[in-house]
């Protein structure tokens, strides 16, 4: 019976043995006794290669645009500047029409209005403006200019800055109106001493900020600038400049403000000819407090045009200047 035994148990270790699949160790008990040992070389291959090489990389869908929700209030807030000058109108029209300030000193807003279309249709508004606005425009130009070239040269020209810098500094301290005599008395008191004082007046802003934008340059675009090879007038053109980009626009405009206000200065002081000072002048004499307003009014409204349109062009240059220091960079 050993001898028996011993040849099935051998035949039965060989048969399980046999059946046992390296792809699949474990098959189904009924298969043990019938399946036969056969393995698969090609799915063997097949799966030493699938354990061998890496998963691949599960690459995620592109995230969905996703669109900005629009806030209630965003545009509703460039109107709120306007309830403090209507709620001052309204005051100023109820205060004249209830009789709660009875002065002669404070005109109606109605005759106020009728004040001022009187001086459109007689003309004297218009030329009043035009001879402002022309004497502030050339005042302007004639300072920003002579601005421009002495804060290039005082920035870039350490010499020239010694040489001319402590007068500068010295000019710079004195009081605009305190150059009325010596103008007045110079070139008299037509349009050539207000176009005078009025480059005085834009000059000051504009060497400062272009001075202190040149120096501000900063060292690692001057050390690009230096391994790229730039000559000298590369390296102003195209790095200092647009580097001092920002502070030049603000002196200018800073220029364009006081220029505009010293604009009024100039033709309240220096009385001839034509501008919206003599309106205020006139009025003034006069005790017409009408034609006082309109001059205050007319002075504010072009003030705020001139401020909209440098802030304008700020943002373009701004614009501009950060492209070509991206392009530089790049």
């Amino acid at each position: 019976m050993a001898p028996h035994f011993s040849w099935w148990a051998g035949s039965a270790r060989d048969t399980v043995i046999g059946t046992l699949d390296p792809i699949d160790p474990f098959p189904h008990p009924y298969a043990i006794a019938t399946r036969p040992y056969a393995p698969d070389p090609v799915a063997a291959v097949a799966l030493a290669a699938s354990a061998t090489q890496p998963a691949p990389a599960v690459v995620p869908p592109p995230p969905r645009p996703t669109r900005t929700p629009r806030q209630p209030g965003k545009h509703s807030g460039r109107w709120r500047g306007l309830l403090l000058p209507v709620a001052l109108i309204a005051l100023w029209w109820a205060s004249s029409s209830f009789g709660w300030i009875d002065s002669p000193l404070l005109s109606s807003p109605a005759e106020v209005v009728d004040t001022a279309i009187g001086l459109l249709a007689s003309g004297q508004l218009i030329n009043s403006l035009g001879a402002s606005l022309l004497r502030e425009i050339t005042g302007f130009t004639i300072g920003t200019t002579a601005g421009l070239v002495l804060g290039i040269l005082l920035g870039l020209s350490p010499r020239f800055n010694r040489l001319v810098g402590p007068s500068f500094n010295t000019f710079k301290q004195i009081s605009l109106f305190a150059w009325i005599p010596l103008i007045s008395v110079w070139f008299g008191l037509g349009d050539t001493a207000k176009v005078v004082f009025l480059s005085l007046a834009a000059l000051v802003p504009v060497v400062v900020n272009t001075c202190d934008g040149i120096r501000q340059t900063p060292v690692t675009l001057l050390e690009v600038a230096r391994v790229h090879g730039f000559t000298r007038w590369q390296t102003i053109t195209q790095v200092v400049l647009p580097s001092a980009a920002p502070a030049i626009f603000t002196g200018v405009y800073l220029a364009l403000i006081y220029s505009w206000l010293a604009t009024i200065g100039a033709e309240y002081l220096l009385v001839a000819g034509q501008g919206i000072g003599n309106i205020l002048i006139e009025g003034s004499e006069h005790f017409r407090m009408d034609m006082v307003l309109i001059g205050m009014f007319v002075i504010g409204l072009v003030g705020w045009a001139l401020n909209a349109c440098a802030r304008t062009l700020e943002r373009r240059i701004a614009r501009w200047s950060g492209r070509l220091t991206n392009q530089q960079g790049a």
